[in-house]
């Protein structure tokens, strides 16, 4: 199977179009869908994104922290939720050098797939405001220095985004960028 990485331009795009339709179709139809049910039946045509953009497809250094610790992120509910505070991850983006911390499952610390919560300048104005979530695989066999590729594209909103019902992990100080990510899925309007 090809990956990302491997496509042209225009494979890419057609890629991210297809997981977005994908997508959609499943919160419009899966009984697990955030989407509530009266908006589901009634006028849920599909979640907006930005276009893809081949510019906010990077790819970070990643350090792995000496010990890492079992921190407790904040959530939307009020409540913590334990996350294993694991790696920084620095690119440069815009112009400018950022920086963000990945975090893994607490209860799952040699998983590869590293969560990375993050807001931005468009947090709470074109983006849902509590922020918004990427998703990274690392590759710990990888020899160093080790890189992830983050696709901002593939940015999504958490389940509260559309569902008071659901309590989602907030993003930490260290993860605001203070630039605009115009990449990624846009902010779920209530008279949808």
């Amino acid at each position: 199977m090809q990956t990302l990485t491997d496509m042209s331009p225009d494979e890419y795009v057609a890629a991210i179009e297809t997981f977005r339709r994908q997508k959609d179709a499943y919160f419009a139809t899966s009984p697990d869908s955030p989407i509530p049910d009266e908006l589901r039946t009634l006028a849920f045509a599909g979640l907006r994104y930005y276009p893809a953009d081949l510019t906010y497809r990077i790819v970070a250094d990643l350090s792995v922290f000496h010990g890492p610790r079992v921190i407790r992120l904040g959530a939307t509910g009020g409540d913590l939720r334990p996350q294993l505070r694991y790696a920084q991850l620095s690119f440069h983006l815009m112009g400018e050098q950022c920086h963000l911390l990945a975090f893994k499952d607490a209860d799952d610390p040699n998983a590869t797939e590293l969560f990375v919560p993050f807001k931005d300048a468009t947090s709470g104005g074109q983006t849902y405001g509590a922020g918004r979530y990427l998703e990274a695989q690392d590759e710990p066999d990888e020899p160093s220095p080790r890189t992830v590729v983050l696709d901002f594209n593939l940015a999504y909103s958490p389940y509260c985004a559309y569902n008071a019902a659901y309590s989602c992990p907030l993003p930490p100080a260290e993860n605001v960028l203070p630039m605009p990510i115009i990449a990624g899925a846009l902010l779920f309007p209530v008279d949808h």
